[in-house]
């Protein structure tokens, strides 16, 4: 009977599990005969409901026959029975099953229609007084509110989940709201798209404002433009695209658009170079002006100059049998010196290096450090290479999730970082959000050193952090550009340097670490990379394709891309087996034995490492492979290089099949052998900092597989991905004033 589809009614005999959150509800259901046990999303169902659900008949290995509910409706309790066993279930506050029967022997059948609209006829039964009257007056009506708001939206397909979160945000007058303003929809906390809310609007009877519409859709348009990188748009665009998406006057959305700004549902501001206007979402005005004024004020206020720096730095170099170049002794110098640096460069340049005698001369004059990354991967790597404690930039500020899981951070303006010096490596993955949180708990006096590498592609989130504080020139940076002999034996490093210039690569030398393997078809590409990491590189190298190659390609779609190079990896390297245990999720199989990617920070998964220590988190980028799958637990475990993670089915959402991942993805990590399929990716995504950054994601290996062409074409295409944003303009404008007052 396993997955048979099936419908039953009855009444609601008992709550055994509710998850306020999202509404996931394990109920019995009383259909007259016997008790049936029901999963599934039923938000504002309580005992005494009758309810009619529809789902798939399983067979629970540890709970027996279970209705997985797909579709459910409600109707509130009409006999006196239901009324009686609804109002004993203490489902309004006050009422137990005393005072419940003494109610429904009062007033039978219509006990909650006198309780709901004429609560002083309560106040003939003995303990009710005219207050309690009142509140459970009150109680029903916000409960019977909820129930008729979600008939009210199923008709628009919403489902119980998002009634939930709109019941949330809306309250008891969320009904009149939607059918005022359907685009209320799309606010923050409740997050349905424009393109739903504007089908609500286009379904309703009454005519909408279509000011409502055009606002939304400003809204949209700016959200949607985050995640291309955008902090903000110039005004002119944003009227036209505008204009062009709603089929309205320019005009009225410039009218609107000045609206918004007057009531502060968006911000404005200007360009001083050339006079171009900008609009904001409130919070991306917010953090950019907010960073720009803090790194404005670290460098008005720098923290201790460090004495006989010269005589310091030749300590470390006698210690270490190290010869320090110019460059390093003046990035060193200034780190100590001005209190604030930027430090970039490409691989091989010395940038570790350079780091660790700054945190170690910081150390030996008292004075604590912190390090962090965005990454957990990039914190690991920055622990291995300093020998010194490194936490991802989220940890290190102490998140927490709101109901709507967006990041708080504990440390702020009122709770700064305890720390004479904070080192954040990786900068290139910082985006304005995370620059913004940072400088909010960044404590006066304290130094600020910024390592990356500009050339490496910008954040996955909205701003353009490093390239703009470079490019500001107000923070002290220093370029690292000479690669040391040592490193210039690589092919890797070398080939990185000529890529970054615009130069085609070496890839004719057969006795480095650096390859070529040109294939004449989509077929042949596949099954070189299929076979390079099933047996070539294993039997030549001994590489391991699970901890030590990596896959990487510039996009997710297409027949190189990840979705397609994963499931061919997957059948190639860990097939189908009828003793291993198998888990479909987001329509993608996961296996025992597969290597998995966390492709979201997640704060509250726990994990145990070998010693016996035991902690929670899993972050953005962590590689692991999956062990087994339980299913009387529901639980998954997941095996990564120094941890083992408990997850349970909730969680395995966030995880993907990891043999190829993007290039996107693999930033702030590095692995042993890199392979990159190089045959016919979307145009928009053949540019020169794309392949520059999964080149040097490379120690000890990269090939490269398919066609010339297309290495060559994305080495010529040094077009990068326009952004807009305002962190340098701020910066700049900031300290222009400031040197006009004196």
């Amino acid at each position: 009977m396993d997955n048979q589809s099936y419908e039953v009614r009855g009444v609601v005999d008992g709550i055994v599990y509710r998850n306020e959150d999202n509404g996931y509800t394990v109920m019995n259901i009383d259909d007259g005969d016997e008790l049936i046990c029901a999963v599934g999303i039923m938000p504002g169902v309580d005992v005494g409901d009758e309810i009619k659900v529809t789902g798939k008949l399983k067979n629970h290995p540890a709970y027996g026959e279970q209705i997985a509910v797909v579709m459910f409706e409600r109707f509130a309790p009409s006999t006196s029975v239901a009324i009686l066993k609804y109002l004993s279930s203490k489902a309004i506050k006050g009422v137990g099953p005393a005072m419940a029967r003494r109610i429904v022997e009062k007033f039978g059948d219509e006990s909650l229609e006198i309780m709901e609209n004429s609560p002083e006829e309560l106040t003939s039964i003995k303990g009710i007084s005219k207050e309690k009257a009142l509140d459970i007056s009150e109680q029903l009506k916000k409960t019977f509110g909820f129930r008729e708001l979600l008939i009210y939206l199923s008709k628009y397909e919403i489902r119980p989940e998002e009634a939930v979160r709109i019941w949330k945000k809306l309250g008891t007058g969320a009904r009149k709201l939607i059918e005022t303003n359907p685009y209320v929809l799309c606010e923050e906390g409740i997050n349905l798209s424009f393109e739903r809310a504007d089908e609500i609007a286009g379904s309703q009877e009454n005519e909408i404002d279509s000011t409502l519409r055009i606002r939304a859709a400003l809204v949209h348009i700016l959200n949607h433009n985050t995640t291309n990188g955008f902090t903000c748009a110039p005004r002119n665009k944003l009227v036209s695209t505008c204009a062009g998406f709603t089929k309205n006057e320019e005009a009225l959305v410039d009218d609107v658009i000045s609206e918004m700004v007057t009531d502060a549902s968006l911000y404005s501001d200007v360009r001083t170079s050339d006079g171009m206007e900008f609009i904001f979402l409130p919070i991306y005005h917010r953090a950019e002006t907010y960073a720009a004024a803090r790194l404005q004020m670290l460098l008005r206020f720098p923290p201790k100059i460090i004495e006989h720096i010269d005589e310091q730095i030749s300590a470390v170099e006698r210690d270490e049998n190290i010869k320090y170049a110019a460059l390093q002794k003046k990035a060193i110098s200034m780190a100590l010196s001005r209190g604030t640096l930027i430090l970039t460069g490409g691989p091989g340049t010395g940038k570790t290096t350079t780091l660790n005698a700054i945190i170690r001369i910081l150390k030996e004059n008292g004075e604590k450090v912190f390090l962090a990354a965005p990454t957990g991967r990039a914190a690991q790597r920055m622990s291995e290479v300093t020998g010194c404690e490194a936490k991802t930039i989220h940890r290190l500020l102490e998140v927490e999730w709101s109901d709507d899981e967006k990041p708080v951070f504990r440390k702020n303006e009122q709770n700064l970082l305890s720390c004479n010096a904070l080192v954040l490596d990786e900068v290139s993955m910082i985006d304005s959000l995370l620059l913004d949180s940072v400088m909010r708990a960044f404590p006066l006096g304290c130094r600020l050193i910024l390592v990356g590498d500009s050339d490496q592609l910008p954040s996955v989130g909205a701003g353009n952090v490093l390239g703009d504080l470079i490019s500001s020139g107000i923070l002290p940076t220093v370029a690292l550009n000479e690669v040391f002999r040592q490193s210039m034996k690589s092919l890797i490093i070398t080939n990185a340097h000529l890529i970054n210039r615009g130069e085609i690569p070496v890839t004719d030398r057969k006795d480095n670490d650096f390859f070529f393997l040109r294939c004449a078809s989509e077929a042949e590409t596949m099954n070189t990379v299929i076979e390079l990491c099933r047996s070539r590189l294993p039997k030549a190298y001994g590489f391991s394709v699970m901890s030590d190659i990596q896959v990487l390609s510039p996009s997710r779609i297409g027949a190189m891309g990840t979705n397609e190079l994963n499931r061919a990896l997957q059948e190639a390297i860990n097939p189908e087996d009828k003793l291993k245990t198998e888990l479909i999720v987001n329509g993608r199989t996961l296996r025992s034995g597969d290597k998995v990617m966390q492709i979201k920070n997640n704060y509250n998964i726990q994990w145990e490492k070998s010693d016996g220590t035991m902690g929670e988190g899993v972050f953005n980028g962590d590689i692991g492979i999956l062990d087994s799958i339980d299913r009387n637990r529901r639980e998954v475990i997941i095996k990564f290089d120094d941890k083992t993670a408990k997850y349970t089915y909730d969680d395995v959402a966030e995880l993907d099949l990891a043999y190829c991942t993007t290039v996107h993805k693999s930033q702030g990590n590095e692995f042993e052998a890199v392979i990159i399929p190089m045959w016919k990716s979307p145009r928009p995504l053949l540019y020169r900092n794309l392949l520059y950054t999964a080149v040097t994601r490379a120690k000890k290996l990269l090939i490269l597989v398919g066609r010339p062409e297309e290495m060559t074409e994305m080495i010529r295409n040094n077009k990068r991905t326009l952004r807009y944003t305002m962190l340098k303009e701020f910066l700049i404008r900031g300290m222009e004033n400031e040197q006009l007052s004196l």
